[in-house]
């Protein structure tokens, strides 16, 4: 038997200053996952005058990926939000030994976890806004079309809304994916990889960059692809290409260019080195009627990471468009 899931929010493992919440969730795991169940986790402050405001803010990270970014959640705080961040099954801080590494076959399973986060951040907050990056911002965008009159917003942070490279390709690989995913949809996709590890050696300390993170939880080399999850994906691009129809607010950022990188150069810290964020914004506008993108120059894949003068940048936007779109409520008259 597994050891009990502990109750209750605990001192964060990661991040000073933060603690963590375990979701334990109801899906089972893989045959050959072993016994530990399926959780997701959620994180936010210690300390309770960083948690008083009425809006809450949930974030939820990509692909290869977990929450290490405490300048964000200082940001949202000086916006006036309750920051919180969530860590997805097999992923981060949720990632438990033998289970697949951010597998998932449907994207719509995350709102399982989605679901409890956001009860829980409810029990504080009178309302709440969603962030997602990457494959996260894909994630979100489909579970905020399923949740109408639900969020205050959405802030998308180079959100993975459709494939890269020729759509010829995607068209192929449909029906392939298909038939492979019945058979065996954890087997691995082969892709071609870059013959460093550029994005590594642009974001992390031990290469130079500005960022240290634990190489346990966000590989140095590219994770597997698995051809279920990689089915999952296409399946949500084609929900995005179709409409969503979400009904909040929506933002979506990128950087203002795309390099594809097979070897590091130095410019792999001022560009998106991981998706086409042409081919982002040319779609964002089928989210919903509402949405508002901003380019940002000398950004990276995740704006977060940015040097210093494009993360100023971008974190200015987020706040001009939140003063716009997502304000405090008016207080209420005597």
């Amino acid at each position: 038997m597994p050891d009990e899931v502990p109750q209750g929010w605990r001192p964060d493992t990661l991040l000073d200053g933060f603690e963590s919440l375990t979701l334990t969730l109801e899906t089972e795991s893989l045959p050959d996952e072993g016994d530990e169940p399926l959780c997701a986790t959620l994180v936010r402050r210690v300390d309770p005058r960083l948690r008083t405001a009425t809006r809450a803010v949930v974030h939820v990270h990509g692909w290869n990926d977990y929450f290490f970014h405490p300048h964000v959640a200082d940001f949202w705080e000086d916006q006036g939000f309750a920051f919180h961040a969530l860590d997805l099954r097999r992923y981060g801080r949720s990632l438990r030994p033998g289970q697949l590494r951010g597998y998932i076959a449907d994207l719509d399973d995350y709102a399982e976890e989605l679901d409890a986060a956001l009860a829980v951040v409810r029990e504080s907050h009178d309302s709440v806004l969603l962030t997602g990056h990457s494959t996260g911002g894909l994630t979100v965008s489909l579970y905020a079309s399923q949740r109408p009159g639900a969020l205050a917003g959405l802030v998308l942070n180079s959100p993975w809304l459709d494939m890269w490279g020729p759509p010829a390709v995607t068209s192929m690989l449909k029906p392939l994916l298909r038939e492979w995913s019945k058979r065996a949809p954890t087997s691995v996709f082969p892709v071609p990889e870059s013959e460093e590890n550029v994005y590594a050696r642009a974001m992390h300390a031990s290469y130079g960059g500005e960022w240290d993170y634990s190489f346990d939880l966000k590989t140095e080399a590219a994770e597997p692809i698995r051809v279920g999850w990689f089915r999952a994906i296409l399946q949500g691009h084609a929900r995005v290409a179709r409409g969503l129809d979400i009904d909040c607010p929506v933002l979506v950022t990128t950087s203002g260019k795309t390099l594809w990188l097979r070897r590091y150069s130095d410019e792999a810290r001022e560009a998106d080195i991981v998706l086409d964020v042409n081919r982002i914004n040319a779609v964002a506008w089928r989210l919903g009627p509402l949405v508002t993108t901003a380019r940002i120059e000398g950004g990276t894949h995740d704006l977060a990471l940015s040097p210093p003068d494009a993360r100023r940048r971008w974190f200015e936007a987020i706040a001009t468009w939140v003063r716009a779109y997502a304000p405090p409520p008016l207080p209420l008259e005597d």
